[in-house]
């Protein structure tokens, strides 16, 4: 089972590192010096995440590759991401309802997951909990905020909502792989996973004055590979440096 659970906490980096990176993005960019440094913040969490379960994915694998390898010499199609984090910033209304949207399913899971019968896994969520128990209460204020504030802020998170509730089902989705570790008390299962996350999002959008919208068909693909154009681009610019000058430490 050493091959599914190294594609496993591989896929969990992956959706940190990704996120975190679109995070890093708005340095600088933020509506405020305060919000600026939060964001950035956010960003260092996930980053942290991301390096715990690389390394932890090199062990187990047990080929010599480490987080740098993991993170900067994959292509796009090798990342096993959930669409839903790759998609770029767009405005600050969309970042906070990506942010809640991601951090309302994280929070339990990584809780359901720091009770993994894998000690390694168990231990990086346990840390990770903490932090994703911040971002959704950063994320949920500033969707509250934004909800019901003025016409133009509430125009603005209706359309982030549209925009990003097509990717929502994808965080719950699992292949036979992860169905195998869920079986063994390694992984959580995703189903289960979804009345907290609904329970969080109903009573923010509550706040907020928002209502969930009504989309169709679900964007699906990057657990297996199938990524937007944005990943590839986001990669390009993330990983410049590093592939410029391999195996330097600095």
């Amino acid at each position: 089972m050493s091959a599914e659970l190294t594609a496993y906490s591989i896929s969990l980096a992956d959706d940190a590192l990704v996120l975190g990176h679109r995070l890093s993005q708005w340095s600088s960019l933020a509506p405020t010096l305060e919000e600026d440094i939060a964001l950035s913040n956010l960003a260092l969490d996930l980053i942290g995440q991301a390096r715990l379960f690389y390394t932890l994915a090199g062990e187990i694998e047990g080929k010599g590759r480490s987080e740098d390898d993991l993170g900067y010499f994959r292509d796009a199609g090798a990342f096993r991401n959930v669409l839903l984090v790759e998609l770029p910033n767009g405005d600050f209304a969309h970042a906070m309802v990506r942010q809640l949207i991601y951090a309302a399913f994280a929070h339990p899971y990584l809780d359901a997951l720091s009770r993994s019968a894998h000690a390694g896994l168990a231990e990086i969520a346990a840390k990770a909990v903490k932090e994703m128990a911040y971002h959704v209460r950063h994320s949920a204020e500033w969707v509250i905020r934004l909800g019901d504030g003025t016409d133009e802020s509430r125009r603005r998170a209706i359309a982030a909502l549209d925009a990003l509730w097509p990717y929502v089902d994808e965080l719950f989705e699992m292949d036979g792989a992860e169905k195998q570790l869920v079986a063994a008390g390694i992984a959580p299962d995703r189903a289960a996973i979804r009345p907290s996350w609904d329970r969080t999002i109903d009573h923010v959008l509550r706040e907020a004055t928002l209502e969930r919208p009504s989309i169709g068909a679900s964007a699906t693909g990057g657990r297996s590979g199938n990524h937007t154009p944005d990943l590839a681009a986001m990669l390009a610019d993330m990983q410049v440096l590093a592939r410029a000058h391999p195996g330097a430490t600095w």
